[in-house]
């Protein structure tokens, strides 16, 4: 695992930190899901379905969709590397479509 997928891993990890106390959001099956393989796996996993899923929206509900993967991965230039372009517009879409305008933000191309 190269420094940058650790340094990912850790940033996973934080925003679930966040999610509970800043947003009072256990998000349990994105726990699992970081313990049961890494951070980029459960990113792209998140990122590549067809639906939103029940943490985003409950993300969504809270105002807080700034703690969300797809946040995440598009406002930090250190991670798209880690990520296709048609992953990146994925994420940028989905976030659009809920009214949440990403940091550094730049129209698909």
């Amino acid at each position: 695992m190269t420094a940058r997928n650790v340094a990912f891993d850790k940033a996973m990890f934080e925003i679930y930190r966040r999610a509970k106390h800043e947003a009072n959001y256990n998000a349990t099956i994105f726990l699992k899901m970081l313990s049961d393989s890494d951070g980029l796996t459960t990113a792209k996993t998140l990122i590549n379905a067809a639906n939103v899923s029940d943490g985003y929206t409950a993300l969504y509900l809270r105002g807080r969709l700034d703690l969300t993967v797809e946040a995440v991965v598009t406002e930090s230039e250190q991670w798209s590397a880690l990520f296709t372009d048609d992953e990146i517009r994925r994420a940028k879409k989905r976030l659009l479509a809920y009214r949440y305008k990403p940091k550094n933000w730049s129209a698909p191309a």
